[in-house]
């Protein structure tokens, strides 16, 4: 059973459907066309990674493309074959004159009800900070984020370069604002920056879970205390060979997450970027990552206890993972 726990909706956007808003909205097609602008075919870092998600900004600048975009990425995983998906996105990218930043959350929840709607797929979305943006927008993100609680949006995460933006600290306020709301909560950490990021996003955030965290594999420390305190690490295995924080599947740091003991869930990150989505991630780690049937059936049990979900799609999970 496929849970997909990590991915940025951003990501997502069909080149097709980019091409159709790009037209609509008067936006010049780039060099190569939108295929070419979205997807990412050689290894790099983080920060050309992120390049290519942000090559769909352009197109996602109106509330009804939002909207369909959420809905056209609920569809497709619904085709990959998942059972729950989360979707992760950035308000305040989206956010302008007319789209206020709660107008934008609004939006992609409505795109996504809509598309859960037509295929049967439960979502949710997951608002996230943004490290290069400023503190008054990721502040009017996490309101947004606790206003929609119940209607869509099911966690606050902080994404963004880490490369660049390093720091944790400007975020605890907001995370405070939305464990309070009741919302789910997962953080980008140790994807490109040290290993240490992961205990600081759990000890200052209060997060459950963790982006990536792909540089923490080479502390056994701090996988031992992950594993104590049931840290969650959101795998995300091609798109972390093409950033460079995993050499290759085979030597991925999602085998020294299990032999730690850690608890590891899936996803597909930028599916679009990567041409990868999470039912051929799953193929991939078993063909050439060596992972074994049983670690993914494991994997798949983390998915349905650390979903943020409503417990009533907690319960119909489970009975599909029991059958």
């Amino acid at each position: 059973m496929l849970v997909n726990l990590h991915t940025h909706l951003e990501g997502c956007v069909r080149p097709a459907t980019a091409a159709e808003l790009a037209r609509e909205a008067g936006l010049p097609e780039p060099p190569g066309g939108w295929d070419a602008a979205l997807r990412m075919r050689e290894r790099a870092d983080l920060t050309v990674f992120l390049a290519h998600v942000a090559a769909a900004y352009p197109v996602l600048a109106g509330l009804d493309g939002l909207a369909r975009v959420a809905r056209e990425a609920v569809e497709d995983a619904a085709a990959d074959g998942c059972a729950f998906v989360e979707f992760r996105v950035g308000p305040s990218t989206h956010a302008g004159l007319g789209r206020p930043i709660r107008e934008v959350l609004r939006a992609v929840c409505e795109g996504v009800a809509d598309g859960s709607a037509a295929t049967g797929v439960p979502a949710g979305v997951i608002a996230c900070l943004l490290r290069h943006e400023p503190a008054p927008a990721n502040d009017e993100v996490a309101r947004a984020a606790c206003a929609l609680a119940g209607q869509g949006v099911v966690g606050l995460d902080v994404a963004g370069d880490e490369l660049l933006y390093p720091a944790l600290e400007p975020y605890k306020d907001a995370f405070a604002m939305a464990r309070a709301a009741g919302l789910g909560l997962t953080a980008h950490a140790a994807e490109a920056s040290a290993a240490p990021a992961v205990r600081q996003a759990v000890e200052s955030l209060g997060v459950t879970r963790i982006g990536h965290g792909s540089r923490a594999a080479d502390d056994l420390a701090l996988l031992a205390w992950c594993a104590d305190e049931g840290v969650c690490f959101e795998v995300c295995p091609t798109s972390n060979v093409l950033t460079g924080a995993a050499n290759d599947l085979a030597g991925h740091p999602v085998h020294r997450f299990l032999a730690a003991g850690c608890r590891v869930v899936l996803g597909d990150d930028d599916p679009v970027t990567t041409g990868v989505r999470l039912g051929e991630e799953v193929s991939r780690l078993l063909s050439e990552g060596g992972l074994s049937p049983g670690s993914l059936d494991r994997i798949a049990a983390t998915s349905v206890e650390v979903a943020f979900c409503p417990d009533d799609v907690r319960a119909g999970l489970r009975r599909r993972l029991a059958s």
